[in-house]
């Protein structure tokens, strides 16, 4: 694609609107946004005009009252927005609000072991591994308690290492 005068000039009309270059790239067609970037750097395009113009910002007066900063806050926060030709993903409008849900994990018996304060040497295929303090500290020890046959942990501390894939997958 070259860039002929027209489309230079287009290019230099659309800018000074304030349109994005996706938007300017959309409109000019075989283009792409970084082209039409590296183009408005070559031609040395910098200031933009802007698509909305906006009012002067008042001084604060000392003796101003709350209504009136309220009245001004909310004028100035209603902006007229332009509507995207290029890509509009962001521009998607929903009617209702989306609902958090919280999904809270049955509560069983759950017991919590009393650690038996195990040091490593003395930890056996047959003891849970869970680590209890800094390993740094000199009251660093393990749990300790009987673990499972299928692994380091017992029931407890299992259940807190290894939770089920359906709730991970619910929790993103």
């Amino acid at each position: 694609m070259n860039w002929t005068d027209e489309r230079v000039e287009l290019l230099r009309k659309l800018w000074s609107e304030g349109l994005s270059a996706s938007q300017i790239a959309a409109q000019l067609g075989g283009v792409s946004r970084n082209a039409v970037i590296g183009k408005v750097h070559r031609l040395k395009l910098s200031g933009r005009g802007r698509a909305t113009a906006t009012p002067a910002r008042q001084k604060k007066s000392v003796q101003g009252s709350s209504i009136q900063k309220s009245v001004s806050r909310a004028a100035s926060a209603a902006r007229h927005v332009t509507s995207s030709i290029g890509a509009t993903a962001l521009q998607a409008q929903f009617d209702a609000e989306p609902v958090a849900r919280h999904y809270i994990r049955p509560v069983e018996n759950v017991v919590v072991p009393i650690s038996r304060h195990l040091q490593l040497v003395e930890l056996t295929e047959r003891t849970c591994k869970w680590p209890n303090g800094d390993p740094l500290s000199e009251d660093f020890h393990f749990c300790g308690n009987d673990a499972a046959e299928t692994g380091p942990y017992c029931k407890y501390h299992a259940r807190a290492a290894f939770q089920p894939a359906s709730e991970r997958r619910r929790n993103r």
